[in-house]
């Protein structure tokens, strides 16, 4: 019966966590879903706050149909800048951000045994234990020693997280940080 309990309370298969993820020059990428606000200087009528649609494109006064998913902030300022000097001479045109969702590539995942299993968008230096917050937690049938991160931006590389150890017990050196795209699996406990 030992030998059966023990098996059961294996390590994870998955080499652990790197602490640090790497990520130095993070610059926000819009996605569908997000929304932004349009402020041109000294024309408030052409400024408004626009949804990013679902296809990846937006549209303002004077501005059609133009690809906002994947465009920094101020790369999207600059095409709406050249969209708008047809019709205004030398637009000073500002985007920024309001309701942040990112491009699918970058959001976070959380699946299996969290509180409420959710995407997230990428933070900067957003951490496991961040992550954990914003979903609430494990459910009762979490085995969060056996969790794991698929990280995406690796080729899918998986490691092992200790959730349970740094949520229930406080253990901060099982804290490690997060990479956009990456995807939290939570396994059920056997028993």
């Amino acid at each position: 019966m030992a030998a059966w309990l023990t098996g059961c309370a294996s390590p994870s298969p998955y080499p652990a966590a790197p602490a640090s993820a790497g990520v130095q020059d993070y610059s926000y990428v819009i996605g569908a879903g997000d929304t932004v606000n349009i402020i041109v200087w000294r024309n408030p009528e052409l400024s408004m706050l626009v949804p990013v649609r679902p296809d990846g494109k937006l549209a303002s006064p004077l501005v059609d149909e133009v690809v906002a998913q994947g465009k920094t902030p101020v790369a999207l300022a600059r095409e709406v800048e050249k969209t708008l000097s047809k019709y205004v001479r030398d637009p000073v045109v500002t985007v920024l951000v309001t309701n942040f969702v990112g491009p699918y590539t970058e959001q976070i995942r959380v699946v299996g045994e969290a509180a409420r299993p959710q995407f997230l968008p990428y933070k900067r230096s957003m951490t496991l234990l961040d992550v954990m917050i914003a979903v609430g937690g494990l459910t009762d049938f979490a085995d969060g020693n056996r969790a794991s991160i698929l990280r995406t931006g690796e080729g899918n590389a998986q490691y092992s997280v200790r959730v349970k150890d740094l949520i229930k017990r406080g253990d901060v050196g099982a804290n490690v940080e997060m990479r956009p795209g990456d995807i939290l699996i939570i396994p059920q406990s056997m028993f």
